[in-house]
Protein backbone atom coordinates (compact mmCIF):
# COMPACT_ATOMS: atom_id res chain seq x y z
CA UNK A 1 0.00 0.00 0.00
CA UNK A 2 1.50 3.52 -1.00
CA UNK A 3 2.75 5.61 1.89
CA UNK A 4 0.02 8.13 3.05
CA UNK A 5 1.26 12.06 1.77
CA UNK A 6 0.46 15.23 3.24
CA UNK A 7 -3.45 16.35 2.85
CA UNK A 8 -4.26 17.77 -0.58
CA UNK A 9 -6.65 21.36 0.10
CA UNK A 10 -8.11 23.82 -1.73
CA UNK A 11 -6.00 25.25 -4.67
CA UNK A 12 -3.73 21.92 -5.09
CA UNK A 13 -3.81 20.33 -8.66
CA UNK A 14 -5.91 17.20 -8.96
CA UNK A 15 -4.09 14.16 -9.10
CA UNK A 16 -3.79 12.45 -12.30
CA UNK A 17 -5.65 9.49 -14.00
CA UNK A 18 -5.28 6.14 -11.58
CA UNK A 19 -2.49 3.83 -13.63
CA UNK A 20 -4.24 0.47 -15.08
CA UNK A 21 -5.04 -1.78 -12.63
CA UNK A 22 -4.73 -0.20 -9.45
CA UNK A 23 -7.33 1.33 -7.47
CA UNK A 24 -7.10 4.65 -5.73
CA UNK A 25 -8.08 5.77 -1.93
CA UNK A 26 -9.22 8.89 -0.98
CA UNK A 27 -8.42 8.73 2.83
CA UNK A 28 -7.63 11.59 5.80
CA UNK A 29 -5.20 10.06 8.24
CA UNK A 30 -7.19 10.19 11.09
CA UNK A 31 -10.52 9.77 9.77
CA UNK A 32 -12.21 6.10 11.65
CA UNK A 33 -14.18 5.73 8.73
CA UNK A 34 -11.41 5.98 5.67
CA UNK A 35 -9.95 3.15 8.41
CA UNK A 36 -12.54 0.90 7.83
CA UNK A 37 -11.34 0.72 3.80
CA UNK A 38 -7.64 0.84 4.81
CA UNK A 39 -8.17 -1.98 6.76
CA UNK A 40 -9.62 -3.94 4.37
CA UNK A 41 -7.02 -2.80 1.30
CA UNK A 42 -4.49 -3.85 3.52
CA UNK A 43 -5.70 -7.20 5.01
CA UNK A 44 -6.13 -8.06 1.23
CA UNK A 45 -3.07 -7.05 0.33
CA UNK A 46 -4.40 -4.44 -2.12
CA UNK A 47 -1.91 -2.52 -4.31
CA UNK A 48 -3.32 1.06 -3.34
CA UNK A 49 -2.38 5.14 -4.07
CA UNK A 50 -3.79 6.55 -1.21
CA UNK A 51 -4.33 9.98 -1.94
CA UNK A 52 -4.68 12.78 1.50
CA UNK A 53 -7.76 15.12 2.00
CA UNK A 54 -7.93 18.11 4.09
CA UNK A 55 -11.31 18.23 4.55
CA UNK A 56 -11.68 21.45 6.03
CA UNK A 57 -10.64 23.11 3.11
CA UNK A 58 -11.48 20.77 0.48
CA UNK A 59 -10.19 21.13 -3.25
CA UNK A 60 -12.63 21.63 -5.74
CA UNK A 61 -11.57 18.72 -7.72
CA UNK A 62 -12.48 16.05 -4.32
CA UNK A 63 -15.76 17.63 -4.66
CA UNK A 64 -16.55 17.30 -8.13
CA UNK A 65 -15.58 13.65 -7.63
CA UNK A 66 -17.82 13.74 -4.15
CA UNK A 67 -20.34 16.06 -4.32
CA UNK A 68 -20.93 15.45 -0.07
CA UNK A 69 -17.11 15.68 0.17
CA UNK A 70 -16.07 12.86 2.53
CA UNK A 71 -13.26 10.12 2.66
CA UNK A 72 -13.62 7.50 2.23
CA UNK A 73 -13.60 6.78 -1.91
CA UNK A 74 -12.18 4.77 -3.80
CA UNK A 75 -11.31 5.56 -7.44
CA UNK A 76 -10.65 2.87 -10.73
CA UNK A 77 -8.72 2.99 -13.55
CA UNK A 78 -11.74 3.68 -15.39
CA UNK A 79 -13.21 6.47 -13.79
CA UNK A 80 -15.37 4.94 -11.73
CA UNK A 81 -15.88 6.33 -8.00
CA UNK A 82 -17.54 4.13 -5.37
CA UNK A 83 -18.55 5.95 -1.82
CA UNK A 84 -19.39 5.57 1.64
CA UNK A 85 -16.85 3.43 3.91
CA UNK A 86 -19.19 0.23 4.58
CA UNK A 87 -19.95 0.30 0.47
CA UNK A 88 -16.36 0.35 -0.51
CA UNK A 89 -15.19 -2.50 1.93
CA UNK A 90 -18.22 -4.38 0.17
CA UNK A 91 -17.06 -3.20 -2.85
CA UNK A 92 -13.19 -4.43 -2.23
CA UNK A 93 -14.37 -7.60 -1.22
CA UNK A 94 -15.81 -8.52 -4.22
CA UNK A 95 -13.81 -7.40 -6.76
CA UNK A 96 -10.86 -9.03 -4.80
CA UNK A 97 -12.13 -12.52 -3.97
CA UNK A 98 -9.20 -13.55 -2.35
CA UNK A 99 -9.64 -13.65 0.78
CA UNK A 100 -12.83 -12.92 1.32
CA UNK A 101 -14.13 -11.28 4.52
CA UNK A 102 -17.76 -11.96 4.18
CA UNK A 103 -19.17 -14.88 4.66
CA UNK A 104 -20.43 -16.87 1.66
CA UNK A 105 -22.79 -17.83 3.35
CA UNK A 106 -26.23 -15.35 2.46
CA UNK A 107 -27.44 -15.65 6.04
CA UNK A 108 -24.09 -14.80 7.91
CA UNK A 109 -23.75 -12.10 5.74
CA UNK A 110 -27.00 -10.84 6.48
CA UNK A 111 -26.05 -11.53 10.09
CA UNK A 112 -23.00 -8.78 9.62
CA UNK A 113 -24.95 -6.65 8.18
CA UNK A 114 -27.86 -6.15 10.91
CA UNK A 115 -24.90 -5.71 13.66
CA UNK A 116 -23.35 -3.51 11.57
CA UNK A 117 -26.70 -1.25 11.49
CA UNK A 118 -27.36 -1.60 14.55
CA UNK A 119 -23.53 -0.65 15.78
CA UNK A 120 -24.05 2.84 12.90
CA UNK A 121 -26.48 4.39 16.17
CA UNK A 122 -23.42 3.85 18.64
CA UNK A 123 -20.57 5.71 16.80
CA UNK A 124 -22.54 9.38 17.32
CA UNK A 125 -21.84 8.90 21.05
CA UNK A 126 -18.28 8.36 20.71
CA UNK A 127 -17.89 11.61 19.55
CA UNK A 128 -21.14 13.41 21.60
CA UNK A 129 -19.26 12.27 24.73
CA UNK A 130 -16.02 13.80 24.56
CA UNK A 131 -17.75 16.67 22.88
CA UNK A 132 -20.27 17.74 24.81
CA UNK A 133 -17.72 17.04 27.78
CA UNK A 134 -15.27 19.63 26.46
CA UNK A 135 -18.17 22.52 26.42
CA UNK A 136 -18.46 21.83 29.97
CA UNK A 137 -21.96 20.42 30.41
CA UNK A 138 -22.93 17.40 32.06
CA UNK A 139 -22.54 13.38 29.79
CA UNK A 140 -24.08 11.63 32.36
CA UNK A 141 -27.21 10.53 30.20
CA UNK A 142 -24.86 9.77 26.78
CA UNK A 143 -22.26 8.11 29.15
CA UNK A 144 -25.57 5.66 30.60
CA UNK A 145 -26.51 5.11 26.84
CA UNK A 146 -23.02 4.30 25.38
CA UNK A 147 -22.87 1.98 28.29
CA UNK A 148 -25.99 0.42 27.71
CA UNK A 149 -25.43 0.10 23.72
CA UNK A 150 -21.67 -1.44 24.64
CA UNK A 151 -23.68 -3.68 26.66
CA UNK A 152 -25.44 -4.98 24.08
CA UNK A 153 -22.30 -4.70 21.73
CA UNK A 154 -20.79 -7.45 24.82
CA UNK A 155 -24.34 -9.38 24.55
CA UNK A 156 -23.81 -10.26 20.99
CA UNK A 157 -20.30 -12.10 21.92
CA UNK A 158 -21.17 -13.75 24.91
CA UNK A 159 -24.06 -15.12 22.53
CA UNK A 160 -21.88 -16.24 20.00
CA UNK A 161 -19.01 -17.92 21.88
CA UNK A 162 -16.56 -16.54 19.48
CA UNK A 163 -13.18 -14.45 19.67
CA UNK A 164 -14.77 -12.39 16.76
CA UNK A 165 -17.69 -10.95 15.92
CA UNK A 166 -18.01 -13.19 12.71
CA UNK A 167 -16.32 -16.95 14.27
CA UNK A 168 -13.01 -17.50 15.55
CA UNK A 169 -11.31 -15.43 13.15
CA UNK A 170 -11.10 -11.96 11.99
CA UNK A 171 -14.06 -10.73 9.20
CA UNK A 172 -15.46 -8.13 8.03
CA UNK A 173 -17.41 -6.81 10.83
CA UNK A 174 -14.80 -6.81 13.05
CA UNK A 175 -12.72 -4.66 11.14
CA UNK A 176 -16.08 -2.43 10.39
CA UNK A 177 -16.69 -2.01 13.90
CA UNK A 178 -12.60 -1.70 14.98
CA UNK A 179 -11.45 2.24 14.30
CA UNK A 180 -13.78 3.95 16.94
CA UNK A 181 -12.46 0.89 19.22
CA UNK A 182 -8.66 2.15 18.54
CA UNK A 183 -9.18 5.50 19.45
CA UNK A 184 -11.60 5.02 22.90
CA UNK A 185 -8.61 5.54 25.41
CA UNK A 186 -7.62 8.58 23.38
CA UNK A 187 -11.09 9.84 23.50
CA UNK A 188 -11.48 9.47 27.65
CA UNK A 189 -14.16 6.91 26.94
CA UNK A 190 -12.59 3.85 28.42
CA UNK A 191 -14.63 3.79 31.51
CA UNK A 192 -17.37 2.90 29.46
CA UNK A 193 -15.97 -0.52 28.67
CA UNK A 194 -16.08 -1.53 32.63
CA UNK A 195 -19.03 -3.31 32.37
CA UNK A 196 -18.21 -5.80 29.15
CA UNK A 197 -15.41 -8.10 29.64
CA UNK A 198 -15.87 -10.45 26.32
CA UNK A 199 -15.70 -6.72 24.08
CA UNK A 200 -12.36 -5.63 26.10
CA UNK A 201 -10.99 -9.44 25.10
CA UNK A 202 -12.07 -8.67 21.42
CA UNK A 203 -10.37 -4.96 21.57
CA UNK A 204 -6.54 -7.27 23.23
CA UNK A 205 -7.13 -10.03 20.44
CA UNK A 206 -8.26 -7.37 17.52
CA UNK A 207 -4.91 -5.06 18.42
CA UNK A 208 -2.98 -8.62 17.43
CA UNK A 209 -4.46 -9.11 14.22
CA UNK A 210 -1.76 -7.60 11.60
CA UNK A 211 -3.94 -5.15 9.19
CA UNK A 212 -4.84 -2.99 12.67
CA UNK A 213 -1.15 -3.38 13.46
CA UNK A 214 -0.11 -1.75 10.61
CA UNK A 215 -2.50 1.36 10.38
CA UNK A 216 -2.75 1.66 13.85
CA UNK A 217 -1.91 5.11 15.87
CA UNK A 218 -0.39 5.42 19.26
CA UNK A 219 -3.75 6.53 22.13
CA UNK A 220 -1.13 9.55 22.09
CA UNK A 221 -1.11 10.92 18.90
CA UNK A 222 -5.02 10.00 18.18
CA UNK A 223 -5.44 12.25 21.47
CA UNK A 224 -3.11 15.36 19.44
CA UNK A 225 -5.49 14.84 16.43
CA UNK A 226 -8.68 14.83 18.32
CA UNK A 227 -7.56 18.29 20.54
CA UNK A 228 -7.14 19.39 16.87
CA UNK A 229 -10.50 18.75 15.60
CA UNK A 230 -12.53 19.20 18.82
CA UNK A 231 -10.47 23.31 18.54
CA UNK A 232 -11.96 23.52 15.08
CA UNK A 233 -8.36 23.20 13.92
CA UNK A 234 -7.77 19.70 12.78
CA UNK A 235 -3.70 18.96 12.17
CA UNK A 236 -4.70 16.29 9.31
CA UNK A 237 -0.78 16.37 8.76
CA UNK A 238 -0.16 15.71 12.27
CA UNK A 239 3.11 13.16 12.82
CA UNK A 240 4.51 13.51 9.39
Amino acid sequence: MASSQKCLGKGSCAPGPVPKGKIRLYSMRFCPYAQRTRLVLTAKGIETETININLKEKPQWYLDKNPLGLVPILETSSGQVICESAITCEYLDEMYPEKKLFPSDPFAKAQQKMLLEDYSKVIPLFYKIPMTRNKGEDVSALEAELKEKLSKLNKVLVNKKTKYFGGDSVTMIDYLIWPWFERVEAWQLKYCLDGAPELNNWIVRMQEDPAVKALKFSADVHKVFFTSFIEGKPNYDYGL
